[in-house]
């Protein structure tokens, strides 16, 4: 079954339901965090008092550099440890305290399933579903991602982008309202990311909300309706792809005839210069780009390789990293080394999620 039959399917009243009951939940916000704190017993802070919300049906991507402290965010919110300070809730509820009131209605995908490798895909499914309230067949979790035609191949002879289908097929079984996927794509090929991109869209669009850690930048841009961009524990920006973007300047790369130097240019525009190659950096677009075009005409000189855009995620992530960038000895969290948190679980282990 493919997304589009998927999504047929619901809207003609099928038996292929994406989430269940909304229960007592009426609130539009379905994940709040609020001055979220995360320090572990050596002192090292991963998690800078993080706030952010995300409403029902809404996809949202949280990115960030190597470290900065997205899984051990997402990991308070999947209710796998409890925060130092600050306050979290997923569908109104603390998801650590009152565990048995969230996990039921969230789906978890974590970076490592950590399958029994002797276990053929059908059987995992199935001991997953067993120990799910309300799942879905396994059957039916396989058929979603693609790996029906695998069921009977034992978990250890999959390729690592069957693992990772596997694991987003075991995150589907409950029907949950709320889905957590860490890096969802990872070992894929094109083909594969592009389906589950559209699972993705398709659950999205039944009315499940989605919050997505990547390391993609064309997928949060794909994928997500507003996303926020993390650097040493904290949201350093947040919004619509549009809006984190406008933060930046936008370009205009051109090629200077041999004999016209890049000294004739308006000096309004700024222009920096490498031989006769010219690039303008600028927060107005369409007015440089008029000012340009317009002394082009005049002076009359060709632009060779003309080339004008605004500012894309991964240039605004790349500054973002570059100009906050500090050496590991002077990030402000680190007191000591990583030894653990008061569980005894160090920042980056990851944990496996019970049904």
């Amino acid at each position: 079954m493919t997304s589009d039959d998927f999504l047929n399917d619901r809207r003609d009243g099928g038996t292929f339901p994406v989430t269940a009951p909304s229960g007592a939940v009426t609130a539009e916000t379905v994940i709040a965090v609020d001055g979220v704190r995360r320090s572990y017993k050596d002192g090292f802070e991963a998690v800078s008092g993080v706030s952010f919300s995300v409403a029902r049906g809404e996809l949202f991507a949280l990115l960030g550099t190597n470290g900065a402290g997205k899984t051990s965010t997402v990991e308070l919110l999947e209710g796998l440890a409890l925060p130092t300070s600050g306050t979290i809730k997923v569908l109104g509820h603390d998801p650590y305290r009152e565990r048995a009131a969230v996990r039921p209605r969230t789906g978890v995908m974590l970076q490592e399933g950590g399958f029994p490798s002797d276990l053929t895909v059908l059987e995992t499914a199935r001991m997953w579903s067993a120990c799910t309230t309300g799942a879905r067949p396994a059957g039916e979790a396989l058929e979603m991602v693609g790996l029906t035609s695998r069921a009977k191949v034992r978990v250890k002879q999959l390729s690592g982008g069957e693992k990772r289908r596997l694991d987003l097929a075991l995150a589907l079984t409950s029907r949950p309202e709320v889905l957590f996927l860490d890096e969802p794509t990872t070992g894929l090929d094109a083909e594969g990311r592009r389906d589950t991109w559209d699972l993705i869209r398709a659950l999205r669009e039944s009315g499940t909300t989605v919050l997505l850690t990547t390391h993609y930048l064309e997928e949060a841009e794909s994928l997500a309706d507003r996303l926020a961009i993390m650097h040493q524990g904290q949201i350093v920006t947040a919004g619509t792809t549009a809006e984190v973007t406008a933060e930046h300047p936008a370009r205009i790369r051109f090629t200077l005839p041999d004999g016209v130097a890049a000294a004739h240019l308006p000096l309004s525009l700024r222009a920096g210069a490498e031989g006769q190659r010219v690039e303008i950096r600028t927060p107005t677009l369409q007015e440089s780009l008029h000012e340009l075009l317009g002394w082009a005409r005049e002076s009359g000189v060709e632009l060779l390789g003309l080339d004008a855009r605004s500012a894309s995620l991964e240039e605004a992530f790349l500054q973002i990293a570059n100009t906050q960038l500090r050496s590991r000895a002077d990030d402000p969290r680190r007191v000591g080394p990583r030894h653990g948190s008061a569980d005894g679980s160090t920042p980056n282990e990851t944990k496996k999620v019970t049904a």
